[in-house]
């Protein structure tokens, strides 16, 4: 359900440092812009990241290249900002460079961006507009309830989520503040929606049910999430894969490209 992309919060228009300057251009744009750090670029193409602590106690005819850290993650603008979250703050960076296939700049995105990305979380209406999808796909007419559900009764219908998030939804839980689930309650069957990493939590805390957004459908009609969850083999919370944030295929590191060219 979560549609949102890093391009839709990305900064486009980006301050860039060429390669093959020195640290006394970097001085200067820090002055100008009010930014504290810059992707370094080789034409186009992003090579590094120069911040302002890189700058204590170089020389101002230091080159750019001596001091920036080359070893950089960047993603792909197709990525969730969700996932853009978990590599931000996993890693502890504010900005993270956009690039293409190419690795060449297409813009930034920032902490801040990330913040203000999940300012809009879980909420009814989201909830009735997947409603609304339903009725048109399926031509049901379903109910919304607010209520808990088993954790065993959850049919999932991702099959990987992240150790890192995975981590927060526990601390979340044990703070009493995790969101409600989202799930399609059909005859016989209990279908998560939404709130992987919140249902996995839970289970590993030995939490038996979860407050939920409960979609409920009288008709015995299979949904295509549920074809596709049985083309995954996933019956149970076990069947579903916990990966570290770093194998997500849309981060790379820029010394990938490096090789490569």
């Amino acid at each position: 359900m979560d549609k949102k992309k890093v391009r839709d919060y990305m900064t486009y228009d980006v301050v860039s440092v060429d390669l093959h300057g020195t640290v006394h251009t970097v001085m200067e744009k820090i002055q100008t812009t009010h930014h504290d750090g810059f992707p370094v670029v080789d034409g186009n193409v992003v090579v590094g990241y120069i911040a302002a602590r890189d700058l204590l106690f170089v020389p101002p005819i230091t080159p750019v290249e001596k001091v920036m850290s080359g070893n950089l993650i960047v993603a792909d603008p197709d990525m969730s900002i969700t996932d853009a979250a978990r590599v931000i703050f996993r890693s502890g960076i504010q900005k993270l460079p956009v690039v293409d296939e190419k690795n060449h700049l297409l813009g930034i995105i920032s902490n801040s961006d990330v913040i203000r990305s999940q300012i809009e979380r879980v909420s009814p209406e989201k909830v009735f507009n997947f409603m609304t999808t339903l009725k048109k796909l399926y031509g049901v007419d379903p109910t919304l309830n607010r209520g808990t559900v088993p954790i065993s009764d959850l049919l999932p219908t991702q099959s990987k989520i992240y150790e890192d998030e995975l981590e927060g939804r526990i601390y979340e839980i044990k703070k009493g503040l995790a969101e409600p689930i989202i799930v399609v309650k059909r005859p016989n069957r209990t279908i998560l929606v939404d709130g992987h990493h919140r249902a996995v939590a839970a289970k590993k805390l030995g939490i038996t049910a979860l407050d939920a957004y409960i979609i409920e459908i009288s008709e015995d009609v299979e949904l295509g999430m549920e074809r596709t969850a049985h083309a995954m083999n996933l019956r149970t919370l076990d069947d579903i894969q916990v990966l570290d944030y770093a194998r997500h295929p849309l981060v790379a590191l820029t010394h990938r490209f490096a090789k490569k060219g």
